[in-house]
């Protein structure tokens, strides 16, 4: 086997490439595959002049056919991670040294759990994983960058591949999951007498002032992607300072991924006035970007997280997850789940430093997330309290 570094996913098949990321139909994640990662590269979100550059890993056997696939790119900066390791750098400037460039091991701008090592299944995967990731690590040797960070992998990933000179880091999201309800009433049972009447009252106030309605597949016009751009850019302009993804963007992700897309929008007289992209998995809903040009009363909980839980009992999804960050999830039913990231630091001293710290860091992460759960929404006693 041979490992290969590509420039661009033009010179990958996209079937061989979805063999590796999405073997399996019932756990697809739309953000690995070839057709989402091709329209950020497509658009200009990645390549020349974003500090992205692509330097993705393909491993092919012994007859040409691609064995695992890692989606890598070379970063002149940190922004669009969503695990920051700004202070590293600061730390490794103050000592002389340089930070950037360094590898990333990611989809762009997406804080979405996932496999990174993309080995095709069969009976030398965790083989075909092991290579993909110590490759990365000798691209990094051969480029003379200061390091590789492999973001939002498995929790399987991580463990396996944490005695291959990487570090281990934790990381905090929130998640809804679906216990087999049938509707949202069955959910809101779950949650205490006071949470319930919460949401029940959000809801309320929130549809009370709009109209709620959701386009997919062909149903979705150029308009609607217009509508949503707009909203994309006011919030991240208020947000980051500079939206990462540009309109051309949205276009091409509705034409490679039509039946993925999934557009909640709310109207008010006549007009578009906020709405939310989410992706559809094979066993999950992933909430992605939102905006509104109006401000009402709990919209944003109602178009990002009660129409997504709506949405996933309704198809019978296992989970709808709502992006990074954010304990005011907590109490719209989604609890703290750990997020995972390997990082291989070339500089010894920065990699001490570093180890030691995240060895507190997860510990911590541990911690809040097993108090956050112990005060989450849900009924402790089975009760009506």
């Amino acid at each position: 086997m041979v490992v290969k570094v590509v420039p661009s996913l033009r010179v990958v098949a996209a079937d061989a490439w979805d063999a590796c990321a999405n073997p399996d139909a019932a756990t697809h994640n739309p953000f690995v595959s070839h057709a989402f990662l091709s329209a950020l590269e497509t658009a200009g979100a990645v390549g020349p002049g974003t500090g992205w550059t692509p330097q993705h890993l393909v491993l092919e056997g012994a007859d040409g056919d691609l064995l695992g696939v890692m989606p890598l790119y070379a970063k002149t900066h940190s922004q669009g991670e969503y695990v920051f390791d700004h202070a590293w750098a600061d730390a490794l400037h103050r000592v002389g040294g340089a930070y950037y460039p360094k590898l990333q091991g990611a989809v762009p701008f997406t804080p979405v759990p996932g496999r990174r090592f993309l080995a095709r299944p069969g009976p030398m995967e965790a083989e075909r994983e092991r290579l993909l990731a110590h490759a990365a690590i000798a691209l990094a040797d051969r480029l003379g960058v200061s390091s590789v960070h492999v973001t939002f992998l498995t929790e399987g990933e991580w463990t396996r591949l944490a005695g291959d000179g990487y570090l281990q880091r934790t990381g905090q999201q929130f998640h809804w999951r679906n216990e087999g309800y049938r509707t949202f009433d069955d959910f809101l049972a779950t949650l205490s007498s006071r949470k319930r009447k919460a949401i029940r009252k959000e809801r309320a106030d929130a549809q009370a002032a709009v109209e709620i309605f959701s386009v997919t597949g062909s149903e979705i016009m150029e308009s609607h992607w217009d509508a949503f751009f707009s909203f994309y850019m006011d919030t991240g302009s208020r947000k980051w300072g500079r939206p990462y993804l540009n309109r051309a963007f949205f276009s091409m992700l509705g034409q490679a991924l039509p039946e993925r897309c999934l557009l909640i929008f709310a109207r008010r007289a006549g007009r578009i006035v906020a709405g939310a992209l989410n992706l559809v998995g094979g066993d999950c809903l992933y909430g992605r970007y939102w905006g509104a040009i109006e401000h009402h009363p709990f919209l944003h909980f109602e178009l990002c997280y009660y129409q997504a839980i709506d949405y996933a009992i309704a198809h019978g999804l296992a989970r709808a997850e709502a992006g990074a960050q954010g304990e005011h999830k907590l109490a719209r039913g989604y609890l703290p789940e750990t997020t995972y990231s390997l990082h291989w630091l070339a500089d010894p001293r920065l990699e001490a430093a570093v180890a030691r710290y995240l060895a507190e860091e997860r510990s911590e992460v541990s911690e809040i997330n097993d108090l956050l759960r112990a005060h989450g929404p849900f009924k402790k006693d089975g009760g009506g309290s």
